[in-house]
């Protein structure tokens, strides 16, 4: 007895066997490759992330006005992030495409969602928690040095941290966190995106062949 099985859209599964069509419903949620792509989404982030801070604090550290280049590069850092944030959550959505089996676009595109959901909360979940381990103090204190290089030293205290702040301070700290959540919203949507295409393009389509089919291909 020969069997074939495809997938079709509100999840059903075809199973033919030996000529009869067999349909049933399955789960359309994979979570063993949706925790894959997860997988391989966060651990390409940290290190791209790592790498630019790295190489953004190198070069606020090596020039001779760091104070003159501590904003290009905050900025060159920022877009670094969104980038590598991109490339992370695509090749995490092709993963969980890839290693789902067959799959239709509507399947696939739930799962990569799924996929850029979870990688979501929990990132706001390690921000909130401080992000323990190596990468933390990298991620924590990038920010801070960008900030006391451009008002010129080491030892300045960021605005935040002020106890007593102007009315000009506040309206400056309000809008850097209106900027930064805008960012934050802008960065969220592009990634949904890059999931979402991610896993459309490693969708693994199967083909369903005919007993007769089989049979022309063993001769």
């Amino acid at each position: 007895m020969v069997e074939f099985s495809n997938e079709y859209p509100g999840g059903r599964v075809r199973e033919e066997r030996g000529g009869v069509s067999v349909v049933e419903y399955r789960d359309r949620v994979r979570w063993g490759p949706i925790m894959a792509g997860l997988a391989i989404a966060l651990a390409i982030q940290l290190i791209l992330s790592a790498l630019g801070t790295a190489v953004g604090a190198t070069t606020i550290a090596t020039s001779g006005a760091p104070r003159t280049q501590a904003g290009d590069v905050g900025t060159v850092v920022g877009i670094w992030s969104i980038i590598s944030l991109l490339i992370s959550l695509f090749l995490g959505g092709y993963i969980t495409s890839r290693a789902s089996g067959p799959l239709n676009k509507g399947t696939a595109l739930l799962n990569g969602a799924i996929l850029w959901a979870a990688s979501l909360i929990i990132g706001a979940f390690l921000i909130a928690s401080g992000v323990s381990g190596a990468f933390g103090v990298v991620v924590s204190n990038a920010g801070a040095i960008i900030t006391q290089a451009q008002q010129g030293g080491a030892g300045a205290p960021l605005p935040a941290q002020a106890p007593n702040v102007t009315a000009e301070q506040a309206r400056q700290i309000a809008d850097s966190i209106a900027k930064t959540s805008g960012w934050f919203a802008l960065g969220s949507l592009f990634g949904l995106a890059a999931a979402l295409i991610g896993s459309s393009v490693g969708i693994h389509r199967h083909r369903t062949m005919t007993p007769e089919a089989v049979a022309e291909r063993r001769v």
